[in-house]
């Protein structure tokens, strides 16, 4: 039984250590770091594992798409006119209170979150999955 418990804490160290040989090597060789050239403005998912993704570099803006396969280029955009809807997407929406009545007996359209992380557009996304359970919360509320 000890000799199980020893041959386990080697193992996780020899582990440990060739993960951290890896992560110094990456390091070294700047694996997995931008240079701040080449920027993904956005990201949608169209299917399984395709995508439109919107790419900057340098002050060129690009808009791709892309499979498991293939990128492909679509078109290029303005870069003045991405940095304009950028700056309309960010600015906070008004949100109603809570328990107030609603005129009209009309709801107000559910403002989506942008995410600007590596998850953005993903499951993953928790201001999708936040988004989402608003919206079944709203659907699913007893209204009197």
């Amino acid at each position: 039984m000890t000799w199980m418990i020893i041959r386990l804490i080697l193992s996780l160290g020899f582990i440990a250590v060739v993960l951290l040989y890896a992560a110094r090597l990456a390091k070294k060789k700047g694996l997995g770091q931008g240079n701040g050239v080449i920027e993904v403005v956005s990201r949608q998912r169209l299917g399984r594992t395709s995508s439109v993704n919107v790419i900057r570099i340098a002050d060129v803006v690009l808009v791709v798409g892309a499979t498991e396969e293939q990128v492909t280029f679509l078109a290029e955009v303005d870069a003045e006119a991405i940095d304009t809807v950028l700056a309309e997407r960010r600015v906070p929406a008004p949100r109603a209170a809570t328990g107030a009545a609603v005129t009209g007996g009309v709801t107000p359209a559910l403002v989506a979150r942008n995410s600007t992380g590596a998850l953005a557009g993903s499951v993953f996304d928790r201001a999708g999955w936040g988004t989402f359970v608003h919206a079944l919360r709203e659907r699913t509320v007893r209204k009197s």
